[in-house]
């Protein structure tokens, strides 16, 4: 029985490992998918205010799977044998076989990031739709990460399908958590950074936060709960706090000062899943010595 959990688990590593692949291209990808279509959406709008036909859209196909992956610096186009998640990078030793540029260490650490998260998924709830649904929620969380770190957008094609997959989750009874509580739960979650938005705004004139971190706090409280939200409200604000003040002292701050507040809701919500909201509200407490 071992063997088969440890087997299984190893499974859904490898899984993780070709999701983790495919999480890379959605990372760079999707944010250029989504200032495309604004452009063509505002030229549209500009024709149709001088009352012209809307521009033809002569741009070649860009999306999730065309074109094909190619180096940024010389345009060679990915082989599948140069795209096998880390071995592939380890092989080239992180390098473009044609021009020998460097590539990013961050495409084998997503790779391994989202292995081991599906690693510990299958393991801890085996190879059943429990599972599965916590390895999707591990892989969403990844992405968005990523994406709002790089960009500070959160897109709704991925927070609100999480956010339906978490209702969606409670009411197959695949999590532990109630779906009233599920419900409760994403309905408090945006409303309340929706609160601290205008509260900040009202206060400061200036927007603290964007309308994806209420999106994306409203799909954590649609996974673990209400009784979730403060403590990884809590949770992800220290984490924030401490990378900040880190990021402050080393200058390496960007301009404007602002740090994305995603990020830190993704690793709280992780570490929901790890060891539980009751975990990091002790966790939380002792830190500030309570």
């Amino acid at each position: 029985m071992e063997f088969e959990v440890w087997w299984g688990a190893a499974l859904g590593g490898v899984l993780g490992l070709l999701i983790g692949s495919f999480l890379n291209v959605v990372i760079y990808r999707l944010p250029k998918m989504m200032e495309q279509q604004w452009a063509a959406e505002l030229a549209q709008l500009e024709a149709e205010k001088q009352g012209k036909e809307p521009p033809a859209d002569t741009q070649a196909p860009f999306n999730l799977m065309t074109p094909r992956s190619r180096c940024p610096a010389c345009g060679h186009v990915v082989q599948w044998y140069e795209n096998v998640p880390v071995l592939s990078y380890l092989f080239l030793r992180g390098r473009c076989s044609a021009c020998k540029a460097p590539i990013s260490a961050r495409y084998p650490l997503v790779e391994l990031l989202t292995g081991a998260l599906f690693f510990f998924c299958i393991y801890r709830w085996g190879v059943t739709p429990v599972g599965f649904a916590w390895c999707g929620f591990s892989a969403a969380l990844v992405a968005l990460a990523f994406i709002d770190w790089d960009t500070t957008l959160l897109p709704d094609d991925i927070t609100l399908p999480l956010l339906w997959a978490g209702l969606l989750s409670a009411a197959f009874q695949w999590t532990n958590v109630p779906l009233h509580a599920s419900v409760t739960g994403a309905a408090a979650g945006y409303l309340s950074l929706w609160l601290v938005y205008w509260g900040f705004k009202l206060a400061t004139g200036k927007e603290g936060m964007g309308y994806g971190d209420f999106k994306l706090f409203a799909a954590l409280g649609a996974w673990f709960g209400w009784q979730a939200l403060v403590p990884i409200i809590l949770m992800s604000s220290i984490i924030g706090a401490i990378i900040g003040i880190a990021m402050k002292i080393f200058s390496s701050l960007r301009e404007g000062g602002y740090i994305p507040f995603g990020p830190f809701l993704v690793g709280a919500g992780l570490t929901a899943m790890v060891f539980g909201p009751n975990a990091i509200l002790n966790t939380v407490l002792n830190l500030l010595g309570l």
